[in-house]
């Protein structure tokens, strides 16, 4: 008979280890407590062989033998604890390894090892901080990190999707703690949503008819108007009846959405297919973990042999993170053992205290502790219910929020493109409904929305119900109904809304109570936004602005008419008017004086000319002759100005004259206050509260119908109504000669429909209203409802004219200003170059000084020279032939220029001379 080599290595192998084991120095006893017949503790069990197995063959530098003591989990909560103590006083384990699926039994094996000093090792969430754990529990370690990253990435959920109210589901144990709780309503309130009612289970091992009480509970949530599901902490047992019952009742269907806390999300790899078929759509938050490493691979292995071989009636055999957790527990374990030597590896006290130092990368992830649970931040993966299995949507991780893919960063898990929201993945939600969810309880024909409509309004042309004699149904008319079934027209595109009117006759504020109580889904009217009602209902985008005006009778104001010619400009445009006027004048006196013999004289005479000249010429009744050209071309601007001056002062007095002066007969509030004077207003609406407790008005009279205001008024039983902005402008759309508006404006927030608090409905309202803005038919609705009364030409129009202002004519006086300061220089060159031609000691002296004197001598030579009336020399230019006339010596038989007396000049220029021929040509000179 011959043996197979492989048999004899075999042989020899197992008889090394059997005498390792046997000579070992010391022997480590760790107690389990398992459910050996749930799926997880069957993968706890799996794991842990495992771990135990690769740390006693690992001999070479191991000089101690693990040994487990398994214990099987009772459905009594008491049986778990005394299998506790028995561990620890009967088989002296020096820690325990608990598989408990929640906190309450956990909590209870933590008590032994508190009373018992033995380390406990747990992977259930507290219900509580890890500080408080720690200073409750001080021997237990938590494989898990804080809930608080979990609670945000809920919230960040949440968030993503705009969900604003939510139901939180958990199921209820001794141990259970609200603080937690607290911390997820704090962390929804930071996202802008909030916990609308909280479903707290039983304990299923507490209930004799588990399904009877948990439908009895799930009913009651069809009566809460949020669809967004969050089941925070439950054992796998209970969610299969919630989500069971949920189902059958219609909760899992189209337009909701559940989202599962990793208590139940790591177990979906392990639960059967009717637990998937109840969820499905369903969102889950699971704990990620690396499944490409070696380390992974090889455990993986190791665990499919031996869970087929353990359990072959399971249908898969891959681990979960529950059996990875388990197999760092021990891995933790012997690390602590390896570090204390033999001497002490007994010592539970140290035990604790080097498991706790632990810092290692396991097969779950990073294993370290703060605080007795891990430290590191875990990394969520984001999954989706799909059929029998699940799809994953992304990954989550407090460092870097929402991301598609990960990445990896100095050995660390990081994400690609982090984002505070989730990215456009496709989810398969509830009833395969192919957009995001409402979240809501939305209307369906067999329960529609119920829309409550003010019953008695005093302006009817925004909402009016009237009662059909013939048939006895009830006819809805009026903006708002109109506008309504225009946003409905939109929302169809998306979804269909059947809806019902419901009349309310009772006030306003009233009518908003009946939403917040419950009683109506939403309001259809003219609603007005207040800052107190915020609070309590959800609001659209207003259709209309909204404030408080007072509406008072008018009265003709034939006071400050005999001034009335000063109103069709501005001060400032008189004055910028009569500056132009001077300047202007000014210019054509300078311009015409040395050539124009009407612009002469003296000086009161030169400025009574210049000024009836330029008066004048506004009304262009001026008969000066004018000589220069340059004057010519300032003239032509500026009698253009006048044309324009004059025909819009024309228009504007015309208009002041003939529309007639409405003042208000009760000019602002304070004369309301002071005569004590009584008002109207509409005493079903928030209107008369304001008055009474903002305005600070006693004398009140509540008018109920538009048409008793002016019935009113003109009686004097009131002084003023008060109207909100859209009512006082339908009233004097319609009394537009008969009243005003007096006084300032309150304003408030506009009118709006009405919805319940963070309904989902509200912002696709507003969306549709924004809508029908945009495109004009909002417009087209408002000119169809408030149309101008015949008696009225423009409502909205000012009763006054107003005054021009320098604004429109500005460029007008700046091109006539440049104009004339162009003709002037012009005007000034050419009188410096004709004096330059001037010769003679008196000219010199005169009109060309000596060029060491300054520029401002000069200029005032020229204007002297300018304002002579008679000129001191006159030039001519003379030939040999001409000098012989005169009497000139003729030896200068070139052209020169000769000084001629002031008398000879004069009878020149006045045609006395004796010799006609130089009179013309000293003319000619002139007038060069």
């Amino acid at each position: 008979m011959s043996f197979k080599p492989s048999l004899i290595l075999i042989f020899i192998l197992k008889a090394f280890v059997f005498i390792s084991l046997v000579t070992a120095n010391e022997t480590i006893e760790i107690g389990a407590i398992i459910d050996f017949n749930s799926r997880i503790g069957k993968e706890q069990k799996t794991a842990i062989d495992i771990a135990v197995e690769n740390y006693n063959n690992d001999r070479i530098n191991h000089k101690h033998l693990m040994t487990v003591h398994f214990r099987n989990t009772s459905k009594d909560t008491i049986q778990d604890f005394f299998t506790a103590e028995e561990l620890v006083e009967q088989n002296h384990v020096k820690m325990i390894v608990s598989g408990m699926q929640t906190w309450e039994e956990t909590a209870l094996i933590a008590d032994i090892g508190k009373r018992h000093q033995v380390p406990i090792i747990s992977s259930v969430t507290a219900s509580y901080t890890p500080e408080l754990v720690q200073l409750k529990w001080p021997f237990l370690v938590q494989m898990t990190s804080s809930s608080l990253d979990q609670i945000n990435c809920t919230s960040s959920i949440v968030s993503s999707y705009q969900w604003r109210k939510v139901i939180v589901i958990y199921e209820d144990d001794m141990y259970s703690d609200s603080s937690m709780l607290a911390v997820l309503t704090e962390t929804l309130r930071g996202h802008g949503a909030e916990i609308e009612h909280q479903l707290i289970l039983p304990q299923l091992s507490s209930m004799s008819d588990p399904r009877e009480v948990v439908r009895r509970e799930v009913v009651k949530l069809l009566r809460k108007q949020s669809r967004v599901f969050i089941v925070l902490r439950s054992s796998v047992s209970a969610a299969g009846h919630l989500f069971k019952e949920a189902k059958e009742i219609g909760l899992m269907g189209r337009e909701s959405a559940w989202i599962l806390a990793d208590s139940l999300s790591d177990l979906l790899d392990s639960v059967d297919t009717a637990f998937l078929s109840s969820i499905q759509g369903a969102l889950g938050i699971k704990n990620h973990y690396a499944d490409t490493t070696k380390a992974f691979q090889d455990f993986k292995g190791q665990f499919q042999k031996m869970f087929r071989s353990d359990y072959p009636t399971e249908d898969q055999s891959d681990p979960g993170i529950q059996a990875l957790k388990a197999y760092d527990s021990i891995t933790a374990i012997a690390k602590a053992v390896n570090s204390l030597g033999t001497k002490s590896s007994n010592d539970s006290v140290l035990l604790k205290t080097r498991i706790l130092s632990s810092n290692f990368t396991g097969l779950s992830g990073h294993v370290s502790f703060v605080s007795g649970a891990l430290s590191h931040p875990p990394t969520y993966r984001i999954v989706n219910v799909d059929g029998n299995r699940y799809k994953g949507l992304g990954f989550w991780s407090s460092k870097f929020g929402f991301s598609e893919v990960l990445g990896e960063e100095n050995g660390e898990r990081i994400g690609v493109d982090g984002s505070h929201t989730m990215k456009s993945s496709v989810v398969k939600w509830p009833g395969e409904l192919k957009r995001v969810p409402k979240g809501w309880a939305m209307p369906t024909d067999s329960k529609p929305l119920i829309i409550g409509v003010p019953g008695r309004t005093s302006f009817e042309k925004f909402v009016k119900v009237e009662t059909m004699a013939e048939t006895n149904e009830r006819k809805y008319s009026g903006f708002c109904i109109d506008l309504f079934k225009e946003v409905v027209k939109i929302l169809e595109q998306n979804y269909t809304l059947p809806y019902e009117f419901e009349p309310y006759n009772g006030s306003y504020p009233d009518l908003v109570q009946q939403v917040i109580n419950g009683n109506y889904d939403a309001i259809v009217g003219d609603i007005t936004i207040l800052a107190e009602r915020t609070k309590y209902v959800e609001f659209t985008q207003p259709f209309a602005e909204s404030g408080l005006t007072m509406v008072v009778p008018v009265k003709f104001d034939r006071s400050g008419m005999a001034w009335m010619f000063w109103k069709p400009f501005t001060t400032n445009m008189w004055i910028a008017t009569g500056a132009v006027l001077v300047y202007t004048m000014l210019v054509v006196w300078f311009i015409e004086h040395q050539s124009n013999a009407e612009f002469r004289g003296r000086w009161k005479d030169q400025l009574g000319t210049a000024m009836w000249f330029t008066f004048s010429s506004l009304f262009f009744a001026h008969r000066e002759n004018i000589k220069s050209n340059y004057t010519k071309i300032v003239l032509v601007i500026w009698l253009f100005l006048v044309f324009v001056l004059t025909s819009s002062y024309t228009a504007s007095l015309t208009s002041m004259l003939t529309v007639p002066r409405l003042e208000p007969s009760v000019k602002d509030l304070k004369w309301i206050k002071r005569t004590n004077a009584t008002v109207g207003c509409d005493g079903d609406s928030f209107v008369k509260d304001y008055l009474r407790q903002v305005l600070e008005l006693q004398n009140i009279k509540n008018i109920s119908n538009q048409d008793d205001y002016p019935k009113e008024l003109e009686s004097g039983n009131i002084k003023a109504a008060f109207l909100e902005i859209p009512y006082q402008k339908v009233f004097l759309r319609e009394h537009c000669n008969q009243y005003v508006k007096a006084g300032p404006s309150y304003r408030f927030g506009g009118l709006a429909f009405v919805f319940q608090k963070d309904s989902p409905l509200a912002r696709d309202v507003s969306e549709a209203i924004l809508t029908l803005t945009q495109d004009g038919t909002l417009n087209r609705l408002e000119e169809h409802w408030f149309a101008l009364s015949r008696n009225c030409d423009n409502a909205d129009s000012a009763d006054e004219t107003d005054s021009l202002t320098l604004g429109s004519f500005w460029g007008l006086y700046l091109v006539s200003g440049a104009t004339s300061t162009v003709c002037l220089l012009f005007y000034v060159y050419h009188l410096f170059r004709k004096s330059r031609q001037l010769s003679g000691p008196f000219c010199d002296n005169i009109v060309h000084p000596s060029t060491d004197q300054s520029f401002w001598t000069k200029t005032a030579g020229i204007i002297r020279y300018n304002q002579n009336d008679k000129p001191a020399a006159s030039l001519r230019r003379l030939t040999s032939a001409r000098a012989a006339g005169l009497g000139v010596d003729k030896r200068g038989l070139s052209p020169k220029w000769h000084l001629v007396s002031p008398s000879d000049a004069a009878q020149i220029f006045d045609g006395s001379s004796q010799h006609p021929q130089l009179a013309i040509e000293m003319e000619n000179v002139r007038l060069e």
